[in-house]
């Protein structure tokens, strides 16, 4: 059993109001809302400290919870979620971000069921191998390496692992034998929310911009699957909603 928390926030840097812009004809957090009910999750949460994302949420049948606006992710309004609800230290959730509104629906419970398969780690999250060379450059691509049991080594926008020899365009084939792209999609266990919660952010996080490091610096560990699907695109621009609405029109012309 598992249940999903889709943290939800209206201020982004890049796309002000992001959760509840239109998209194919409904809020994106709606299409994110419906990618989580299709899961068997036990219970499906948006966790907001906005009236406005309240308002709209509710008004399309979510259950919401009000959070406080001092959070600095969305790790931290789960685990205030997590302790309201007086969830157990061995309960799994899901943090679904509410940018994501392709997400298939079976990377959610890929996510989940690889943390409840494996007992002995605090987290899971996906990746995904890295097929063409931009996206090993791209900042915005976070790579992940794992140790041969899977678990993540480390995160970072960088290019990792370095191909001492330089990555060229006959060596492409190379790329996806080893390079991994992180797919921001994680389960937890309220154990390891409820510490993330209360430890200060880490010098790696904060020079990579990725939460993620913390759990690493601190000794949590956090099992990587590969992800048994292609995932959909993610929302920071203008040009990803553009992309995102087309991936969604189309899926739903083939229903």
């Amino acid at each position: 059993m598992y249940r999903i928390v889709i943290p939800s926030r209206y201020a982004s840097t890049r796309l002000p109001g992001k959760p509840l812009i239109p998209l194919a004809g409904k809020p994106m957090l709606a299409w994110v809302y419906e990618r989580a009910l299709s899961c068997a999750a036990h219970e499906v949460i948006i966790a907001t400290d906005d009236e406005r994302i309240r308002v709209v949420a509710q008004a399309f049948g979510a259950a919401v919870e009000m959070t406080s606006a001092e959070h600095t992710s969305g790790t931290d309004r789960i685990a205030e979620v997590a302790a309201r609800r007086g969830w157990g230290d061995h309960d799994v959730v899901v943090n679904l971000q509410g940018d994501e509104p392709s997400m298939p629906a079976e990377l959610i419970e890929q996510v989940a069921m690889l943390l409840i398969d494996h007992s002995g780690a605090d987290m899971a999250t996906l990746a995904t191998p890295i097929q063409h060379r931009d996206d090993y450059f791209d900042q915005n691509a976070v790579k992940v390496v794992t140790d041969l049991q899977g678990r993540a080594l480390y995160f970072s926008r960088a290019p990792i692992p370095w191909f001492r020899d330089q990555v060229g365009p006959d060596d492409l084939d190379l790329l996806p034998t080893v390079a991994r792209r992180h797919l921001g999609i994680y389960a937890y266990r309220v154990s390891a929310l409820r510490r993330l919660a209360a430890l200060a952010p880490t010098p790696l996080e904060q020079v990579e911009k990725l939460e993620q490091l913390r759990a690493l610096a601190h000794g949590l560990c956090i099992q990587v699957g590969e992800a048994t699907c292609r995932p959909g695109p993610d929302v920071n621009t203008l040009d990803d909603l553009a992309r995102a609405a087309t991936a969604l029109e189309r899926s739903a012309g083939t229903r």
